[in-house]
């Protein structure tokens, strides 16, 4: 029996042809001699060897890096317990006047945010530079953290915290070996995406970075106005290859989770049915 032809399967084509066909002519013309992306003359490294060589790009690489890990890694644990939070919030008005108060910033453009985040180190004097990005970065992030893990939340079943209690257990003693154990997952994707979205943010970093301290995106932004530079594609393509690794790695870490809770599962069914 033939297999029917689905559109859907054609429009998810599509859709991957317009998202990759872009970043793979940036990498393509990383390795052209010519120096420009109009013509690929012949086969070089010397792309990528200039970027190494760049000291400052350098530099500026590994301060985003640090500062897109340090953002996700705050944001994560603030999101991770604010998730906790809005969900045992007893009043339902509260719960959701605080996911609604969440999801402002979600949907809020980055210009604005940015503007906003200026606006207000502007008045109270903070001056900007790493700890105003690295803020920045945080506030964003966490909505993102917590959308994440809130659903891994409503995913539990309250009695294992309610025999717990039962059992004398401590609210301290709940949440680190029931509550976070089972929302693993959700944290783990939740300091991803955080990751993600601080490591190419380029709005939000624009307003409120200073002299002192600079981003990827915003570098690339200042040196791709002051013409094409095969070096920023053979930088484009180091960080596309670094994130495919980190998405590569995200798999595996899902997965190894999924499997240890099926084998739990699985061990726990067996248990039952031998006291039967």
């Amino acid at each position: 029996m033939k297999k029917l032809f689905k559109w859907s399967h054609l429009y998810l084509a599509i859709v991957f042809l317009l998202l990759y066909t872009p970043i793979f002519y940036l990498i393509f013309y990383s390795f052209n001699e010519g120096g420009t992306m109009n013509e690929f003359t012949s086969f070089t490294w010397e792309n990528y060897r200039a970027v190494f060589e760049d000291t400052r790009l350098v530099i500026i690489v590994l301060n985003t890096f640090f500062l897109a890990f340090l953002a996700a890694l705050i944001a994560t644990i603030i999101g991770t317990f604010g998730a906790m939070g809005i969900y045992y919030t007893k009043k339902r008005r509260a719960r959701t006047a605080l996911l609604s108060a969440n999801n402002i910033l979600l949907v809020s453009p980055d210009v604005i945010i940015g503007a906003s985040f200026l606006i207000f180190f502007t008045l109270i004097g903070f001056s900007l530079g790493f700890n105003s990005v690295l803020l920045s970065h945080i506030a964003f992030s966490i909505p993102i953290v917590v959308l994440m893990v809130l659903p891994k939340l409503q995913e539990m079943n309250d009695s294992m915290v309610d025999a717990a209690r039962d059992l004398g257990a401590s609210n301290f003693q709940v949440v680190k070996n029931i509550i976070l154990p089972f929302l693993s997952p959700g944290i783990i994707a939740g300091y991803f995406m955080a990751f993600t979205y601080s490591l190419d943010d380029f709005a939000v970093t624009f307003f409120v970075t200073g002299n002192g301290f600079t981003t990827l995106s915003v570098e690339i932004y200042s040196r791709a106005r002051q013409g094409i530079s095969l070096e920023i594609n053979a930088l484009s393509a180091l960080v596309f290859l670094f994130s495919m690794i980190l998405v590569v790695g995200y798999y595996f870490i899902s997965k190894d989770n999924t499997s240890r809770k099926v084998r739990k599962n699985r061990r726990g069914a067996r248990e039952v049915a031998k006291i039967q």
